[in-house]
């Protein structure tokens, strides 16, 4: 089947295609440049003000920051008071970590006791938040009062709380939205209020045996009571309403192309080399904005996120997220910059930034025995085929950077092996593609072909043969990889319109152009280096080419990229996701694919 296919799109590739090759309406360095051009015109790199307010639910990470509302300095017992409204008669499990003392009532019944001393153990996952203990509430259908003391030596005073739900196969809804939790259901609380705060505060009152004194709160909630105790008066507050900066104009599915992630600065990476490239200033310049603005906001992020408990941001993974997504990849424009720049202002902060990436990488990331990068999300452990973008082009960075020739061959020698890691586990020889990822504990299970993810590995890939030195004992054979991964992909090449689907060996699954815009450039960049035979290949590149240019409007936008996606052996889950415009998922592997290109037409 695979023959026959590849015979019908070679046969009408050639046909028509290869006489076209300079047919473009637009060369592609001026699509490329339309794209950047309205990335210049519209990223603001600035925040706007809002308030910190509550969710409607019950669920992810609940802070009570007691110590921004009382008050720290001195030793003090405080109360937190709120109703959980349930769609059903429920058992349900509460993380819970807190400083020092903390009682729990649900309904009148004390369900959570413990005293000691100390701060709060928060653990920071890949995706999620770990909390040190659990509760369990026992939740009515209705209406559920719940109660919360909390005591403080006066260092600390902060209680977490996570809601437990079943964990879902993903792509589907997860069951967390019947339970609601919010000061409006308490009798006379006007929306108004209800909208700022979903808990009241009461305190401090006084800490001499005051985890086991029963102070008034515990009689009940009464609006209207002032407590005095010697000169200082108690009653019930909301708590300090925090401002916040934040991103303009979020796409709520995707958000800004300057959040932090790997995508938005692997574009900023883009953008500068189409600058190298045309020789414009202004696209350079936009790796230097992207760079200094994360620079300058990454303390206040931190005192957001720390300070003030905002654990989900655009920008919250600048600070201690053990994921490749936000360490190595997005810390690729600066260890660039490093390269390419000589001294200049704030070089000091960027050789920080990498210093501290390099050391995560080596000393902190997951991975299996053998050193392959590998994730605890979904499941522990997972490899998957995007870690080969996510930290691949960063080691080999590093080897350029470094000027000690053991740390250069080090660096050159791992992302060879890493190179090697991923083939073994999630490359399917049969298709010649790679699987989306592979589950460790079940490595027989085939997730999909997913594009997107054969672009990351085939992009890894190449800038490692880029950059592998020939005589390197691994690069002939990394170089039959790229090899055999190209003949696996071009198989799967639209005829009719030069796409690749979303899932590569399904033709009704949509077209994308992420994945195109990927393969294209790898594809390009192999010719162009000499990895791969023009005559054979360009009619692929030429094909993919047009159909990319088609989904690059006037005035820039770039349509029909998948959003994000997580993975999973569900292959509907890939027919299922959005698809939207101007995602730097999209953007990124698009401007470099203009650049390999036109420098293919250029050479021929």
């Amino acid at each position: 089947m695979y023959l026959i296919r590849s015979c019908v799109l070679a046969i009408g590739l050639m046909s028509g295609l290869l006489l076209r090759a300079q047919s473009f309406e637009r060369s592609p360095i001026e699509a490329v440049q339309a794209v950047a051009d309205k990335t210049l015109r519209t990223v603001p790199f600035a925040f706007r003000a809002i308030l910190m307010k509550p969710g409607k639910y019950f669920r992810g990470m609940q802070t009570l920051n007691l110590g921004r509302s009382l008050g720290l300095g001195e030793a003090g017992v405080g109360y937190a008071y709120s109703v959980i409204r349930s769609a059903r008669a429920a058992r349900l499990p509460v993380g819970v970590s807190h400083n020092d003392g903390l009682k729990v009532w649900l309904n009148g019944k004390l369900v959570y006791e413990k005293n000691g001393r100390g701060a709060a153990e928060v653990t920071e996952l890949e995706r999620s938040f770990v909390l040190s203990d659990t509760l369990y509430l026992d939740l009515k259908q209705g209406d559920n009062t719940i109660l919360v003391k909390s005591t403080t030596a006066g260092t600390h005073w902060k209680v977490y709380f996570q809601p437990i739900f079943p964990p879902v196969p993903e792509g589907e809804k997860p069951d967390n939205e019947w339970v609601e939790l919010s000061t409006g259901f308490i009798p006379h609380v006007t929306p108004q209020v209800a909208d700022l705060a979903n808990w009241f505060f009461i305190g401090p009152f006084p800490a001499a045996n005051g985890f086991d004194t029963a102070y008034p709160p515990e009689e009940g909630f009464v609006l209207g009571r002032l407590y005095q105790y010697g000169d200082r008066e108690i009653a019930w507050e909301i708590p300090k309403v925090e401002l916040l900066a934040d991103v303009i104009d979020a796409d709520p599915l995707w958000g800004t192309l300057y959040d932090w992630n790997y995508h938005t600065a692997g574009y900023a990476w883009a953008i500068r080399s189409l600058g190298e490239y045309t020789g414009q200033q202004k696209y350079v310049d936009y790796l230097t904005t992207y760079c200094d603005f994360m620079l300058d906001i990454k303390p206040y992020i931190g005192y957001e996120k720390y300070t003030l408990n905002r654990p989900y941001s655009r920008h919250t993974h600048l600070h201690n997220t053990p994921l490749l997504d936000f360490t190595s990849a997005p810390a690729i424009p600066f260890i660039y910059r490093l390269r390419q720049d000589g001294d200049f202002p704030r070089r000091d902060e960027y050789e920080a930034m990498v210093h501290a990436t390099q050391q995560y990488l080596a000393e902190e990331q997951v991975r299996l025995p053998d050193g392959t990068f590998t994730r605890e999300t979904p499941f522990k452990y997972t490899t998957w085929v995007d870690d080969m973008y996510m930290g691949i082009p960063f080691l080999l960075q590093s080897a350029l950077l470094t000027e000690d020739a053991g740390e250069k061959a080090a660096y050159l020698d791992e992302a060879a092996a890493q190179v090697l890691g991923f083939h073994q586990r999630v490359y399917d020889p049969e298709m010649d593609l790679y699987m989306h990822a592979q589950y460790s504990e079940r490595p027989d299970v085939k997730l999909p072909y997913w594009s997107r993810a054969n672009g990351w590995g085939i992009w890894a890939v190449s800038e490692v043969l880029m950059y592998l030195p020939k005589k390197h004992p691994h690069y002939k054979q990394i170089l039959q990889i790229y090899r055999d991964h190209v003949d696996g992909i071009v198989k799967w090449q639209d005829p009719e319109s030069g796409f690749y689907h979303n899932v590569l060996n399904h033709d009704d699954s949509f077209e994308e152009t992420s994945g195109t815009a990927i393969f294209t450039m790898a594809i390009a960049r192999g010719i162009n280096h000499g990895w791969l035979k023009r005559k054979t290949y360009e009619p692929y590149v030429l094909a993919g080419w047009k159909a990319i240019d088609t989904v690059i409007a006037e005035d820039g936008t770039v349509s029909q990229i998948c959003m994000g996606t997580m993975c999973s052996e569900d292959v509907q889950y890939y027919y299922q996701r959005p698809v939207v415009e101007d995602d730097s998922h999209g953007l990124l592997g698009l401007i470099f694919a203009g650049i390999e290109v036109q420098k293919m037409l250029d050479e021929k």
